[in-house]
């Protein structure tokens, strides 16, 4: 039997999930500018309920991004310190996959239907981090029809254009406040998504069958924007 843990805090959410063979334990919430105060509560509130101590994982599994450059520090710094306590693997798994496994499990009509669904979230600047997917055969995964990265959205349009399919899709994310997104004609449009620990779980499931995992010293987040970017967007803020 596989115990795994998983952590995301890569937006304003911050959450913890716990399997344990069948059993998933889990915690949400939309707690910005507080995931340094509630993150280490929740993973005690979630191994209580469960009656395991960390001794008792074989892995941890964390949302690596794009996300927060703030959020995915602190995650990060989180999984690296309880891993080393324990000397626990760690798997990085992607929160934008993350968010469409979860609209896939809420919504089992579209995921039935193969329905592909462009996630966005805002990465500011006027840019959004964002792919294109449709689930995956068996295994409640997600397949990407194209590769995530960062781009104004009017460069969405043109890159995301002809990987929709004629089916139609959903826009899935809060990416999607941004109106030039219009132009790509989703057949809806959720902008109240948000990754979430629970969804980390299955996407960390397969990463640690297919050897996927490091040591808590080689996990790295994935910002999607280099570090120019990241100073470029200091300077705006100060």
């Amino acid at each position: 039997m596989t115990r795994f843990l998983a952590l995301d805090t890569s937006t304003d959410a911050c959450s913890v999930a716990l399997q344990d063979g069948e059993r998933i334990i889990s915690r949400f919430e939309l707690a910005a500018k507080s995931h340094t105060q509630r993150l280490l509560p929740m993973v005690d509130e979630v191994l209580s309920e469960a009656g395991l101590a960390l001794a008792d994982l074989d892995a941890l599994v964390f949302g690596r991004g794009p996300g927060s450059f703030t959020g995915l520090r602190i995650c990060l710094g989180v999984v690296q310190g309880l891993a080393f306590s324990r000397n626990l693997p760690v798997v990085g798994v992607s929160t934008l996959k993350a968010m469409a496994v979860g609209y896939y499990r809420r919504h089992p009509d579209l995921a039935s239907a193969s329905t592909p669904l462009l996630v966005a979230l805002d990465a500011r600047m006027q840019e959004v981090y964002w792919t294109l997917v449709k689930p995956q055969s068996g295994g409640g995964g997600v397949e990407t029809l194209t590769d995530e990265a960062v781009s104004p959205p009017e460069q969405v349009v043109e890159l995301a254009a002809g990987h929709t399919g004629e089916a139609g899709f959903y826009g899935v994310g809060p990416g999607w406040h941004y109106p030039a997104l219009e132009k790509l004609a989703p057949s809806a449009v959720d902008m109240d998504v948000h990754p979430d620990a629970r969804d980390l779980l299955p996407l960390g499931a397969f990463a640690l069958a297919q050897g996927q995992a490091v040591s808590a010293e080689q996990a790295r987040p994935v910002y999607l924007r280099d570090e120019i970017s990241w100073k470029k967007r200091e300077r705006i803020r100060s």
